[in-house]
């Protein structure tokens, strides 16, 4: 028995229950997150992507759009030359099989080092009112990522915008069932104000987000 599940364990005896959830019990759990309603929200009439496209620029990240994933690094090419960046980065297995050779982009398909400049990803889906990233980790989509190199480049497909972060803790249930080890959000460049109120970017991670939106 693991740390954890000891100490689950032990907080499930003083509740008159057997050491491990039962299959019954977890179904019960299960069946309560799929019935659980929605609590009230505010109108959500908007298109959105328009609605991502605002918020994201609205946190100091900004965007590029094109027709298909293989026209994304092209476009990461440009915008790497515009911010006189360095054409080698790190990326994520799933974008690895893209032309970025041709593109003049020197890729490594690993989890990034504090060496590495530009990190590149894609996200399991995007929050619309929120203009967040989601991503889940796992061993082809490694954190370190999009949070150790300065400058993060999301590749992400118009089709995996959704409303709200209602929405998405749904999207990942019903595909995933078991939540990974970590879920993170990305709401922009990292930034804090702890001195001064004087907002600083990349204070805690990268200080540069690109999101390339495909479709």
């Amino acid at each position: 028995m693991t740390s954890r599940e000891n100490i689950m364990a032990r907080i499930r005896a003083r509740q008159g229950k057997s050491p491990a959830p039962a299959g019954a019990e977890r179904e019960a759990v299960r069946a309560y997150i799929r019935l659980h309603t929605v609590s009230a929200r505010p109108r959500m009439d908007w298109d959105p992507v328009d609605r991502f496209r605002e918020r994201v620029l609205g946190l100091a990240s900004t965007v590029d759009e094109v027709d298909a994933v293989t026209a994304v690094p092209s476009a990461v090419a440009l915008y790497l030359k515009a911010h006189s960046l360095p054409h080698v980065a790190v990326c994520w297995a799933e974008l690895a099989a893209l032309d970025w050779r041709g593109a003049g982009i020197e890729i490594a398909v690993r989890e990034a080092r504090d060496t590495d400049l530009v990190g590149i990803t894609g996200a399991f889906c995007a929050i619309a009112e929120t203009g967040t990233l989601m991503t889940l980790s796992a061993r082809d989509t490694p954190a370190a990522v999009s949070l150790l190199p300065e400058t993060h480049i999301a590749v992400v497909r118009k089709s995996r915008i959704v409303r709200g972060m209602e929405e998405a803790w749904r999207l990942m249930r019903d595909e995933f069932g078991v939540p990974p080890r970590a879920v993170n959000f990305i709401s922009g460049p990292s930034r804090t104000a702890d001195i001064e109120q004087t907002v600083t970017l990349g204070a805690h991670g990268p200080y540069r987000v690109h999101i390339v939106l495909v479709g």
